[in-house]
């Protein structure tokens, strides 16, 4: 039978305990130096991805024009049909007609994918067409990204499950 005094020694023969010799003590100085320097390098070139958006101009897609959260002004941009439903087609209309927009949709409640946005020209400015795919909440916020020469507009607006 062993006693408790055998059983601390036997635990202590397991546990390899090295001395802190001068190299070791080297070693660990040396690893701590390289990660506060890789810690100080990444805080210092660090740079915020959102900070692209603060020129762009966000605004609600609602049943009548698209109101910027900013100014409060509304903008000329109409989203057809609303509410916006899954696996509709939705269109996109922009009444300014100098310069073609490029755009493409993006969940905002949930990463889905980006859907590009094709638009022809019409008498009354850009007509675009997209579809979004139907998500497993009953509602969900999407955003039109949209560049037109050198303006940025980020639309979003709810999309609501198709009934069963």
């Amino acid at each position: 039978m062993k006693t408790l005094t055998s059983v601390t020694w036997e635990a202590r023969k397991i546990m390899a305990a090295e001395k802190l010799t001068k190299g070791r003590l080297i070693q660990i100085l040396f690893l701590l130096a390289v990660l506060i320097t890789a810690f100080v390098w990444r805080t210092v070139t660090y740079k915020n991805e959102q900070a692209e958006n603060n020129t762009a101009t966000t605004c609600q897609l609602s049943a009548e024009k698209c109101l910027s959260n900013e100014s409060g002004k509304l903008l000329n941009i109409f989203l057809t049909p609303y509410p916006a439903k899954a696996n509709q087609e939705l269109t996109i209309q922009i009444d300014n007609r100098d310069v073609k927009p490029e755009a493409s949709v993006e969940g905002v409640s949930m990463y889905m994918g980006t859907i590009p946005v094709t638009f022809e020209e019409t008498s009354e400015g850009w007509l675009g067409r997209f579809t979004v795919p139907e998500c497993m909440h009953d509602e969900m916020e999407w955003a039109v990204n949209i560049e037109q020469g050198d303006k940025k507009i980020i639309a979003t607006f709810q999309v609501k499950k198709q009934a069963e």
